[in-house]
């Protein structure tokens, strides 16, 4: 496996170093930058592209989760904290892993072996499927999720803002549904309507519907009337 890239987000100069002697004792890890604030590690992040983050939560100003929220994609998270376990898990959180301060050896070695495998995995992937394994923060409220964009299953707009489904989690986000639509792989998703994306997995049927129209029905049981226009995109698109 190659190099794995990282970088470290951490306000302290002595949890940064000691991460860095830590690192030493891994051949795999190339530490290529570091990052005492959230705003310049978003930069660092965006230019640098590492596999890996080691993220201390609790910074000045900006917090961890608040760095999570500004990216498009987010990398392999290994949370840095003083929280305790019990906080860890309170928030819902899908990250890799975390380490509790100080951190312990063998505890950073079990953490390694993680991003290992996840890293190798999407390595290992087909090309063209890559971005069903983007990974996207969404914070609604006091709750934070790390979704995997293959699964959600419809985005929905509600007012100014867009309603996520995936599993039985239905968060807003503050982002308009155009916005959403530029990023997705359009390979996995569809616009079926001007007011909803469907995740093309997900749906169990399609029924004729009046006016040329489509109706989609997904897993969930969620119905989705496809427009006219798009219901002309979608047969054109699966041959029907």
């Amino acid at each position: 496996m190659s190099t794995i890239k990282v970088i470290i987000v951490e306000d302290s100069r002595l949890a940064r170093n000691e991460l860095k002697e830590l690192i030493k004792n891994h051949a795999e890890l190339e530490v290529v930058a570091e990052a005492e604030n959230v705003d310049t590690a978003y930069e660092l992040i965006t230019q640098l592209r590492p596999q890996l983050i080691f993220l201390d939560i609790n910074m000045p100003e900006k917090d961890g989760f608040a760095l999570l929220e500004m990216l498009d994609e987010v990398p392999a998270v290994v949370f840095t904290t003083a929280f305790d376990e019990y906080a860890i898990k309170s928030f819902e959180y899908n990250a890799l892993d975390y380490l509790l301060k100080p951190i312990n050896q063998k505890r950073f070695a079990d953490a390694v072996e993680k991003v290992k495998t996840k890293v190798e995995a999407k390595e290992n992937a087909v090309v063209e499927y890559l971005n069903e394994n983007s990974q996207i923060f969404i914070k609604d409220g006091e709750k934070c999720w790390l979704v995997k964009i293959a699964d959600i299953y419809l985005f929905e707009i509600v007012g100014n803002y867009t309603r996520v489904y995936f599993k039985d989690c239905k968060p807003l986000i503050y982002k308009s549904l155009n916005q959403i639509e530029e990023r997705l792989p359009q390979n996995l998703f569809f616009r079926a309507n001007r007011q909803q994306i469907i995740n093309l997995q997900y749906i169990k049927g399609v029924d004729n519907w009046f006016n040329g129209k489509l109706k989609a029905t997904m897993q969930s049981g969620d119905e989705v009337e496809i427009s006219r226009r798009q219901s002309t995109l979608f047969k054109e698109m699966l041959s029907l």
